[in-house]
């Protein structure tokens, strides 16, 4: 294997470190807010790709921010949307990222992120959280405009690394995620932050499951 390739939001990104601001401006609502917005996020990337109505993750994620303010019966002022939406270019890292990311890049491994991202949420978050040095590369979506899990999306690690798709290792928490890389021909590795959550019946399984980044090293 010469390169990891990790998908971003959930995996190297806790996007419920949002919810923390999402109490502070609704309080009592705010862990409520802040898993219907990221239920409706991913749901939205998926029925604009069914429909061939691309918009980049920003527009993804604000649609799905208000959406889930009006389900909430929450009002949603122009400041208030402003502030949420900058907590996505900020969204904290998991404590095993940065080492885990390190003790790879040390053993030699081309290392990228190959997200649904737009590509300006992405070079924020990874410069934010200190880790944008350790990476070769940062792919989004936006360069083919449809979201995970198409194939197409996965067929761009290959093209931008220049390397052969056996040869890359595919590195996601949400399974789902897991799933399309190895329908793509990619060599899938699950971090299960969760350790009861189960793998998705796709008939796609991980090659590997670990719980942390930090255990990568050792199955490499």
């Amino acid at each position: 294997m010469k390169a990891l390739v990790f998908d971003a939001y959930g995996t190297l990104f806790d996007v419920f470190s949002v919810t923390s601001l999402c109490e502070l401006l609704f309080p009592g609502s705010g862990t409520a807010l802040a898993v219907t917005w990221r239920s409706k996020q991913l749901q939205y990337s998926l029925l604009r790709s069914m429909m061939d109505r691309y918009a980049n993750f920003w527009r993804v994620t604000q649609d799905a921010l208000v959406f889930s303010t009006r389900t909430l019966g929450l009002e949603l002022t122009a400041e208030n949307r402003d502030r949420l939406m900058d907590a996505y270019r900020t969204l904290h890292a998991f404590p095993d990222v940065k080492p885990g990311l390190e003790a790879l890049k040390a053993k030699g491994l081309g290392l990228a992120i190959l997200s649904n991202g737009a590509p300006e949420m992405l070079q924020s978050a990874t410069r934010t959280a200190g880790i944008h040095d350790l990476l070769d590369e940062i792919i989004s979506v936006d360069d083919i405009k449809v979201f995970k899990p198409h194939p197409r999306v996965y067929q761009l690690a290959s093209t931008r690394l220049r390397i052969a798709a056996a040869d890359i290792g595919f590195v996601s928490s949400n399974s789902w995620d897991v799933a399309g890389a190895a329908s793509a021909g990619l060599t899938a590795l699950w971090i299960q932050r969760a350790a009861a959550e189960p793998p998705e019946e796709l008939g796609y399984q991980a090659a590997r499951v670990v719980h942390a980044i930090t255990d990568l090293p050792a199955h490499i």
